[in-house]
């Protein structure tokens, strides 16, 4: 008697595919981390990137790539993983396939913070607006979801846009107003909102990658969640989803990823609006595996970027921000082009 062979689900093959597909991801991410550590205004050969890395080498180049370079490729795969995961979990919040934060004032408080400590306290270097910019980050995005809050609905979608567009609106006629008044405000914002990678090394990581390791961490656990949350309100909440205390918890996390990127770089565009999309086509409408992709390719994207910036110039670099705007917006164009439209 012949025995039908059993198949295995589906399920278990997509998610032994999705698994397969980590591995060049993540491989990539590793090559692209030894060349921003190997390639800048000085080439270092890779033996002697691995013997600055592990001590047994000095001089001149050891120095740069311990107190520079390694330094500036951590914060990079670190910012990398924050927006792009912290642009994921805005987008399956608010439900909106163009939520990032810069859309949902994010970006915007960080800079109104900036300026406004600069026209309390004067000119402060980038190590100290990192932490107004922090606050400013994080006060906005209480704000907006307290605002979105109001009334019986709750903070639906369509309110949450509206309350960032407004607090968008609100934090830039603040900046301005202070801009015109006050140069020394001016000077600051200046150096901060760049958005780059250079100038923040070490003393930038130290004070905030407790919050990028939370928060990186965290987000990787809320993939179910989202999902139910992609539902819609009323199944979500059939299916025990308690929608407040959920949406609140969610944008704390989002205030620790996207707040601490954009304090420690200033704001970089694309990253949390384009690498969600990206991922999708990769592994479908799941955010437990769309979320796991954005933390490997997020930093993917910002280091091949830097990376583009340091060499693009003979002498000087073009900013990490600069350079993933002038890719990210036809990348993302095309995008929505061949797919058609713009898909939760």
């Amino acid at each position: 008697m012949t025995q039908t062979p059993v198949r295995a689900p589906a399920s278990a093959g997509r998610r032994t595919g999705r698994l397969i597909g980590l591995i060049p991801a993540a491989g990539l991410l590793l090559a692209l981390a030894m060349l921003s550590i190997a390639l800048g205004s000085r080439d270092v050969a890779p033996v002697d990137v691995w013997d600055a890395i592990t001590g047994a080498a000095q001089g001149a180049d050891a120095t740069v790539i311990r107190d520079m370079r390694v330094p500036r490729t951590i914060l990079g795969i670190l910012v990398g993983a924050s927006l792009a995961m912290g642009g994921t979990i805005l987008q399956g919040v608010a439900r909106n396939p163009l939520a990032d934060p810069g859309v949902l004032g994010i970006s915007s408080g960080a800079a109104a913070a900036v300026v406004v400590a600069a026209l309390v306290f004067g000119t402060m270097p980038t190590g100290d607006a990192v932490w107004f910019a922090f606050a400013g980050a994080g006060i906005a995005t209480v704000l907006v979801y307290a605002i979105a809050s109001f009334g019986t609905e709750g903070a639906t979608p369509v309110k949450l846009a509206l309350a960032g567009a407004a607090l968008t609106a609100l934090c830039a006629s603040i900046t301005s107003a202070i801009l015109l008044a006050d140069p020394d405000a001016l000077n600051t914002l200046r150096m901060w909102q760049v958005g780059a990678l250079a100038g923040r090394y070490g003393s930038v990581l130290l004070q905030l990658w407790p919050f990028f390791a939370v928060g990186i961490v965290v987000a990787l656990f809320v993939g179910r969640p989202l999902n139910l949350l992609s539902l819609g309100d009323d199944l979500a909440r059939s299916l025990g989803l308690r929608l407040v205390p959920t949406r609140a918890f969610l944008f704390a996390v989002v205030a620790a990823l996207c707040g601490a990127a954009t304090a420690a770089c200033g704001p970089i565009v694309f990253v949390g609006l384009m690498i969600p999309h990206l991922v999708r086509l990769i592994t479908g409408p799941d955010y437990r595996w769309i979320l796991v992709y954005s933390a490997v390719l997020g930093p993917v994207l910002v280091l091949g970027a830097d990376i583009i910036g340091r060499l693009l110039l003979p002498s000087g670099e073009v900013p990490v921000g600069v350079v993933i705007g002038v890719l990210g917006a036809p990348v993302f164009v095309l995008l929505v082009r061949f797919r058609g439209s713009v898909k939760l």
